[in-house]
């Protein structure tokens, strides 16, 4: 027999290439599930549960958190990424490292092939690919869901013929946890209207009133929550517990995916939105004009090509290095204030702060130059438009 490793998450997707290799493809099955951040430890013990129940050989759980967030999630931090200025990248950021540890993993047993239970339709079938392609061309990439063309009802149906009852509860919406989102999709997102019912979401909102939270950075990586200092893969976790059941961090992307077609897809993120909004603040009171601009620009493309499943591009490592030279000074105390379904970043703190009375306050007083100075400033800056008119005959207007 064949040996084959299925990337495992205990979704629907992935039981149906389990069952499916090992009863119509006769291979050897064994399953992996990567985790980055999205699970407990509990939810992982009964992810191997199922993986046994459905027949794998062997299953581990490969924890790759730590990697992402050194690797990954930081330089998303620093880059203040938000896909089409709404999307923290969730999932897009994580595939990379998921499947880079399966192919780590399917050399140490000796698996000539993997499979993902990607579909025909989305971005990870690329992601996926790709990766494989590129780290181990010589292993045989076998996607069940993609090739067969079937609809998560018709999974179910084969599925119960192998005597395994996958109940549609629980297949009704396709979820994906990690430490920097949560992504949830469902009929409601397969069309331009409507939205996701509150059931869809994993965190309900328990909470009313509003709250205030400190969050402290030291060259852009957050470091205490509240003044107790943790590091930052504990103070992500803390804040999302704090806030997600404020329903704080919910929201509908909308963009094109990497095959051509427009997508959509419901997220939670409280965390991620939080801090990339603090930070974004804190960078605004300590780098200069052209520090923000040009940190914008790179970071954008960042975004893309990770959400494009370039992160092993070498231009992704170049990147990075521009945006941690930014973070020098991006260190201070950001106040976030938490209510039902909203947040809002309340103000700063920092000994870098550019935003200084010893030059000026704005629309007030300022102690850096005198009234003559602007004058003088203001008929240089216009000269070139002076002599625009000058030379065409008259005063420069704005067409009606």
């Amino acid at each position: 027999m064949e040996k084959v490793l299925v990337a495992f998450s205990g979704g629907l997707d992935t039981s149906f290439c389990v069952k499916y290799l090992k009863e119509e493809k006769k291979m050897e099955v064994h399953t992996a599930l990567v985790n980055t951040g999205g699970f407990s430890e509990s939810e992982l013990s009964a992810i191997a549960l199922k993986a046994a129940e459905l027949g794998s050989a062997s299953h581990v759980n490969i924890d790759v958190t730590q990697e992402y967030f050194d690797k990954c999630i930081r330089y998303m931090i620093y880059g203040n990424i938000l896909k089409n200025g709404t999307y923290p990248l969730s999932v897009s950021s994580e595939r990379a490292f998921q499947a880079i540890a399966i192919v780590e993993y399917a050399k140490k047993i000796g698996a000539k092939h993997i499979a993902h239970g990607s579909t025909g339709a989305g971005n990870d079938q690329v992601r996926f690919d790709l990766i494989f392609q590129v780290i181990a061309p010589e292993t045989g990439v076998i996607t069940p869901i993609r090739d067969l063309a079937i609809s998560r009802q018709e999974e179910i149906e084969l599925l119960k013929k192998y005597g395994y009852d996958f109940p549609w509860t629980k297949a009704k919406y396709s979820i994906n946890q990690g430490l920097w989102g949560t992504s949830v999709g469902g009929v409601e997102t397969l069309k331009s209207d409507g939205e996701l019912p509150e059931e869809a979401y994993p965190t309900q909102v328990t909470k009313s009133g509003s709250e205030k939270v400190h969050v402290e950075f030291e060259k852009g990586q957050p470091v205490a929550l509240n003044g107790k200092k943790m590091p930052p893969v504990a103070l992500i976790r803390e804040l999302r517990s704090l806030a997600a059941p404020y329903g704080v961090g919910r929201d509908t992307h909308v963009g094109d995916t990497i095959i051509g077609i427009k997508g959509r897809v419901g997220f939670e993120a409280a965390a991620p939105l939080i801090l990339i909004k603090a930070h974004h603040l804190l960078e605004k009171h300590v780098l200069t004009k052209w520090q923000l601009y040009w940190k914008e620009q790179l970071a954008n493309w960042y975004g893309m090509l990770l959400h494009e499943a370039q992160y092993l591009e070498p231009v992704m490592r170049d990147i990075e290095k521009f945006l941690e030279s930014t973070q020098q000074n991006v260190s201070g105390s950001v106040e976030v204030k938490l209510q039902p379904y909203h947040f809002s970043v309340v103000g700063c703190k920092s000994n870098h702060d550019l935003m200084s009375s010893k030059f000026g306050e704005y629309g007030e007083i300022n102690r850096a130059f005198t009234g003559s100075d602007v004058k003088g400033f203001t008929n240089i800056l216009s000269m070139q438009m002076k002599i625009y008119g000058g030379v065409n005959g008259g005063e420069l207007r704005v067409k009606s």
